[in-house]
């Protein structure tokens, strides 16, 4: 198959992927976007926002429209690592017992994590080789995943009572975060509409997890400029305080900066988005894009950032008016 022909096909899946989780969602076109982008790009999305705006619906009905096996894992202070991963069980046979692994819900293809601030950081950190490595390690036996896996996690404000907040380590796992915020007058109209009536609307299958492991193999495949790579390299060290790059409206308020995996999250999602708009290579608009979702939980507030609510988009949003796309030995030419 010719590659127009497969950037067609790619377009065409993404459209539909769209319309399908917009039958049940109502606005948060943003969010839907991005969740989708992450999905094909093969990262993780972190969701945060107040109860009720339809975060655990969001994910559920992404897997409504896919054909893979979804898992649900809700998170509590009592939950245990070995909910997550599974656990040694014993098994009788023929009067001669015996020890079986029992999968947990870690082993879907959509992983929904939902409230996932409300377990214990022991708990937490079993997503950590998970999302890392699609796989886990359980007695010295490594058990990979079947592909694709996508861990989409929700949570609440880390000031809402009853949360822990994550380790660095692991929001580093995550592709985006995105925020989810309140819907508009006409939105919530539309959701009292669609969720107090006798019908109830659900997404039907558009895409199976052959068809997207092809658009993600696709995906990989879209050129980006050198002076684009670069670009992306000069963004993730404007937000660095020890950086040149470092802009001092920056500088001011952060302690550590983004990590590489930062770059890799703008990179991929750029990638994803070019194609499902129908260009074959990645801008800097496509790149600026996903700034913001690949950026705002990597960033580490120092005291003075805390103490003045410092939102990270904000310093996002000066790190990119400081950093050009075209650097200006490239001008000059």
């Amino acid at each position: 198959m010719d590659i127009e022909k497969q950037a067609a096909e790619f377009k065409t899946a993404v459209a539909r992927l769209t319309a399908e989780v917009g039958k049940v969602i109502v606005g948060h076109k943003e969010v839907v976007e991005k969740t989708i982008v992450g999905f094909i790009s093969g990262g993780h999305i972190l969701l945060e926002g107040v109860p009720g705006l339809g975060k655990t619906l969001l994910v559920r009905t992404l897997a409504e429209a896919v054909s893979v096996k979804f898992s649900r894992i809700q998170f509590t202070p009592d939950l245990m690592p070995a909910d997550i991963t599974g656990t040694n069980i014993v098994v009788e046979e023929n009067g001669r017992r015996r020890f079986e692994f029992q999968r947990g819900p870690i082993f879907g293809n959509i992983i929904l994590a939902d409230e996932i601030n409300r377990a214990t950081p022991k708990t937490q950190s079993a997503l950590l080789e998970a999302m890392q490595e699609s796989a886990v390690t359980f007695a010295g036996e490594r058990m990979a995943f079947e592909q694709p896996f996508f861990v989409l996690a929700t949570q609440n404000p880390i000031e809402m009572e009853g949360t822990y907040p994550l380790p660095e380590a692991q929001l580093d796992r995550f592709m985006f975060k995105l925020d989810v915020k309140s819907p508009s007058v006409a939105e919530l109209a539309s959701i009292f509409g669609s969720t107090t009536g006798a019908d109830k609307t659900h997404a039907n299958p558009v895409v199976d997890g052959p068809t997207v492991l092809r658009m993600r193999d696709l995906a990989r495949q879209v050129p980006i400029a050198q002076h684009l790579l670069e670009y992306v390299a000069r963004l993730v060290l404007a937000t660095h305080p020890t950086s040149e790059q470092c802009p001092a409206g920056v500088k001011q308020f952060v302690r550590v900066g983004a990590s590489p995996r930062a770059g890799q999250a703008i990179i991929g999602g750029a990638k994803v988005i070019a194609l499902a708009r129908g260009r074959y290579n990645v801008s800097a608009d496509d790149i600026r894009e996903c700034a913001y979702p690949a950026l705002r939980h990597r960033l580490i507030m120092n005291f003075e950032g805390e103490a003045e609510g410092v939102q990270p988009d904000q310093l996002i949003a000066k790190a990119i008016e400081a950093t050009p796309d075209i650097p200006d030995r490239i001008k000059r030419m």
